[in-house]
């Protein structure tokens, strides 16, 4: 019998490693460590499970108890995972996807997003697709037409105003900046 465990801010193959280490140093046997989410093979004592919490908060992650937690956790996974892991957004609608993912009705997961972190589904997905096209602008593979259509955006014009919006400059001024800023540390 296997016990799932859910970690806050585990974002990034780093957070991976890190959380392979710690449950390694605690005698527990992983099946899956994923974004947010670890499987073992043991179920875990009160007392690994505070000693996990306790060296898990020591590099920024946190081992979540609550469902509402967990909850969350988990729709933000999916976004992350979905926008920075994917190489083809989904073609329905964001929210028949989450939902369909999660296994729970869409308003509900809104509902609690928005009571919880204070901003939308929606606003959160829009942050993570700008931060998206920052990334492919700086890798200068695409342009902003390719940029647009793999992101879903329903014209250049859209993702310009978005990005604006968001970031308060132009894609094009923001990758100017980059291109300017790695020039000026090459002269160093």
């Amino acid at each position: 019998m296997s016990t799932k465990l859910f970690i806050k801010y585990m974002v990034s193959l780093r957070c991976k490693m890190m959380v392979k280490e710690e449950l390694e140093k605690l005698g527990l046997h992983h099946v899956i460590v994923d974004l947010g989410t670890v499987e073992i093979l043991e179920d875990i004592t009160e007392d690994q499970r505070r000693r996990l919490k306790e060296s898990l908060m020591k590099s920024g992650l946190e081992l979540l108890d609550n469902k509402k937690s967990i909850l969350i956790e988990k729709i933000k996974n999916v976004i992350i995972e979905m926008i920075h892991y994917s190489d083809e957004l989904p073609k329905v609608n964001y929210s028949d996807y989450i939902s369909e993912k999660l296994g729970y009705d869409y308003t509900y997961l809104a509902n609690i997003f928005s009571e919880v972190k204070g901003i939308t589904i929606q606003q959160f997905i829009i942050l993570h697709k700008i931060e998206k096209v920052k990334e492919l602008l700086i890798y200068d593979e695409l342009n902003l037409t390719e940029i647009s259509y793999r992101l879903h955006y329903s014209s250049v014009a859209h993702l310009s105003n978005q990005f604006k919006k968001i970031t308060g400059l132009t894609p094009t001024f923001y990758k100017q900046l980059k291109n300017k800023r790695k020039r000026n540390l090459e002269d160093l």
